[in-house]
């Protein structure tokens, strides 16, 4: 965990966002506005942290910016905001959820293709050859 007050500096490197993306984040409403310390430094407490950690899971997994902004605009409004909240983030499951199916396709093409030239060069085959006589994957 991140202690109480922690610099911009020491967020970023737990997040692996740039400071100035925190910033730009901050600016954009897709974080929730930070504390300022009495030299008016940020200081970001443990809260703060799992709000920044889940936009990067959410923005990672391809939530809109705009649906981002919603997400964090509704944590601030509380509990009359929850089931707003579950529809987007299922919404947004669904749609990862998508993704990964045709992410798993497109990996099996990838292996069938990687198995197709190892067996070529197991073979002593010229793989131009194979490609040009259409016994080729793609």
């Amino acid at each position: 965990m991140v202690s109480p007050g922690s610099t911009i500096a020491e967020v970023a490197e737990r997040t692996g966002l740039s400071k100035d993306t925190l910033r730009w984040y901050e600016a954009e409403g897709l974080i929730p506005s930070v504390r300022r310390d009495a030299s008016g430094y940020r200081t970001y407490d443990d809260a703060a942290v799992r709000i920044i950690d889940l936009v990067v899971r959410l923005r990672r997994t391809g939530m809109p910016v705009r649906e981002t902004k919603d997400f964090v605009a509704m944590t601030r409004e509380g509990a009359a905001t929850h089931g707003r909240r579950l529809a987007l983030l299922q919404e947004h499951r669904d749609r990862v959820r998508a993704h990964l199916e045709q992410l798993e396709g497109d990996l099996h093409a990838i292996e069938s293709k990687i198995d197709h030239y190892v067996g070529l060069i197991a073979e002593g085959r010229d793989c131009a050859a194979s490609e040009v006589s259409g016994r080729s994957l793609g």
